[in-house]
């Protein structure tokens, strides 16, 4: 009876009636969290971190570059988790969150690749070279805009999800060679600079705007993706009792 109960407790907000109100009340924090964290993260970033020796100012858009750049990467892996457990257990709102992470995460990986080209001008002397970490970073983005098309391209949502599902599974291989690539071959992109098993390789303060950009980018993105799933959820629960009796609400803003 406890083991069920327990198991109860965990999955009570898998029902899309319940994800969508307490999503509703946590973007407002999750925006909330995002502006003070960016507007702290921005002014120690450009404002109070030291010069680089080397680059100059230039290297003031690491700030942005490698937050976008991790989000990117971790976005896809969450997405194919859920695409995954929607494919597996047939769970319509697992692949809500799937469909709802992919705008995001394509957006993410669209800012990583546009401020390394402006990273890489006044460093690399180009924007754009085809070496591993690139071109691999690339792939990513075109993995998701293929999962976006794709599953909007079919009109039955089990079947979408679906095909989705497999296509995020197979990307998901890339995000490993994305992560290695600077190990794997050699390439022109530097290696990390934060690393679980060693000290970190920059002043404390770039280290300190560096890591408020990073979780201004995770409220960010909680934010959006809840917005994205609980119009989703709307949408594909449009015939139910629940969704009615909301938008026939007095002052409803469903």
């Amino acid at each position: 009876m406890n083991a069920l109960t327990a198991r109860q407790r965990w999955t009570r907000f898998a029902a899309p009636s319940r994800f969508y109100h307490l999503a509703g009340r946590l973007i407002p924090w999750c925006w909330a969290i995002t502006l003070i964290l960016a507007a702290a993260g921005l002014w120690v970033g450009f404002a109070v971190a030291p010069t680089d020796f080397q680059q100059g100012d230039a290297y003031r858009i690491i700030f942005i570059h490698v937050p976008s750049a991790w989000m990117a990467m971790l976005l896809y892996l969450v997405m194919a988790f859920w695409a995954a457990i929607g494919w597996m257990f047939n769970t319509r709102m697992a692949a809500m969150y799937a469909r709802a992470l992919a705008p995001t995460g394509a957006l993410m990986t669209f800012i990583a690749l546009w401020t390394g080209a402006l990273w890489g001008k006044p460093t690399w002397g180009t924007w754009w070279v085809w070496d591993a970490r690139l071109t691999s970073f690339f792939i990513l983005l075109l993995l998701y805009v293929g999962y976006i098309a794709l599953t909007e391209a079919i009109d039955d949502f089990r079947r979408a999800s679906n095909a989705g599902a497999l296509l995020a599974l197979v990307g998901a291989v890339n995000v490993p060679i994305i992560y290695f690539s600077v190990k794997w071959w050699n390439t022109l992109h530097q290696g990390a600079t934060i690393s679980a098993t060693a000290a970190p390789k920059m002043a404390s303060t770039m280290l300190l705007g560096m890591l408020l950009m990073v979780f201004s980018f995770w409220a960010y993105s909680f934010a959006v993706v809840f917005t994205r799933a609980r119009a989703i959820v709307l949408e594909q629960e449009a015939d139910t009792e629940w969704v009615r009796a909301l938008v026939a609400a007095p002052g409803s803003k469903a």
